[in-house]
């Protein structure tokens, strides 16, 4: 049997919680840094209060901070919406093809330069609503399930753990782990990073917090699935080691209609990740 090594997936610098000072914390090891933990209080805003510095560190939920978490998820999957609308199209030929057809029926049909140059105007807006209708309507339907109650979703099952990330005593990313006894594998899930302190590291910390948490519960690998567009994001799984396992093209979401227009106007691609953590 080959296991990832624990110092590759802990070597971060991040500090974790002291499960042994927190009634109800799941168990699990310490992440080390050159910080040392303060005195903890029974409040996570006095515990940050005490950590207020420059260095990121991954603690698990409390349900204080149910609103952060919930408007750092919100927040960056209303940023997908231009994303999926404008560059998306790039990943969509089909769609691509069919949008040049139809302006260049209208160029052959009204003979007028002027309305055949609106036509790609009036296709892109409508990329635009069907992208905005189609992920606000996800993002009520998320916001009803799981992340309405995270304590009851993620920390209060065996086998799952939600954390946040907290830089100068503010909650500035979020990740999920979902156990599948079944499969024996974990979800990494629900992962999102304050656009205002991207590009630290935080992101990439809390996939290591998630690689941690399945080593020390025994699975056999992680697995992920993401609609994002920008190259960023895969590019981020792939450093933390996983493999891309494939794409299903045209995916719905759910609280899609699935109409013919909706069809024609909102696209997406599920790319499938998994890491191995050992074999057997």
């Amino acid at each position: 049997m080959h296991c990832l090594s624990l110092k590759m997936v802990c070597e971060t610098k991040i500090v974790a919680d002291d499960h042994k000072s927190i009634p109800g914390t799941k168990n699990e090891s310490v992440i080390t840094s050159s910080l040392m933990w303060p005195p903890l209080s029974s409040h996570p805003s006095d515990m940050e209060d005490s950590m207020r510095s420059d260095k990121v560190y991954i603690r698990e939920f409390h349900p204080y901070d149910q609103d952060a978490a919930q408007r750092i998820f919100y927040e960056g999957l209303k940023e997908r919406i231009p994303n999926t609308a404008f560059r998306g199209l790039k990943q969509q030929p089909k769609a691509l093809i069919l949008y040049v057809v139809l302006t260049l029926m209208c160029f052959v049909i009204t003979k007028s330069l002027l309305l055949s140059c609106c036509v790609p105007i009036i296709l892109m807006g409508l990329r635009y609503y069907f992208s905005r209708k189609v992920i606000l309507g996800y993002l009520e339907h998320v916001l009803h399930t799981d992340m309405s109650d995270v304590e009851q979703y993620y920390m209060k099952p065996a086998g799952s753990c939600f954390w946040v990330a907290v830089l100068n005593g503010k909650v500035v990313g979020i990740v999920a782990a979902k156990g599948n006894e079944e499969e024996n594998n974990v979800e990494l899930c629900r992962m999102s990073v304050d656009s205002s302190y991207r590009g630290k590291g935080i992101a990439k910390a809390l996939g290591h917090k998630v690689m941690e948490f399945a080593i020390l519960n025994s699975y056999s690998s992680i697995v992920l699935g993401t609609t994002a567009v920008k190259m960023a994001a895969h590019k981020l799984y792939e450093s933390l080691g996983f493999a891309h396992m494939g794409v299903i093209e045209n995916y719905s979401l759910p609280g899609m209609d699935n109409t013919i227009l909706e069809r024609m106007f909102f696209q997406l691609r599920y790319h499938r990740y998994s890491l191995q953590l050992h074999e057997e």
